[in-house]
């Protein structure tokens, strides 16, 4: 995955994230979590590390669990 452009999923709570990678892991979608970029925010925590070419499959999975994320960005 490290050659690969990749977004993040940022959401509320690590609870979330973990949430998110079981459903991502069942989809057999390729993921890893992360520290948040300091350019994204500030806060303490860990994203969810995607492919961009994932990220419309990645919203539909998330969208079906009903988490709430602050949103998905690409770095």
């Amino acid at each position: 995955m490290s050659s690969e452009a990749h977004a993040v999923v940022v959401v509320h709570s690590t609870s979330h994230a973990m949430k998110i990678t079981r459903r991502l892991k069942e989809r057999g979608l390729a993921w890893k979590l992360v520290p948040v970029p300091r350019h994204i925010s500030s806060d303490c925590g860990v994203c969810v590390r995607i492919l961009r070419a994932d990220v419309e499959a990645v919203r539909s999975a998330v969208a079906e669990l009903g988490v709430e994320i602050v949103g998905i960005e690409e770095i």
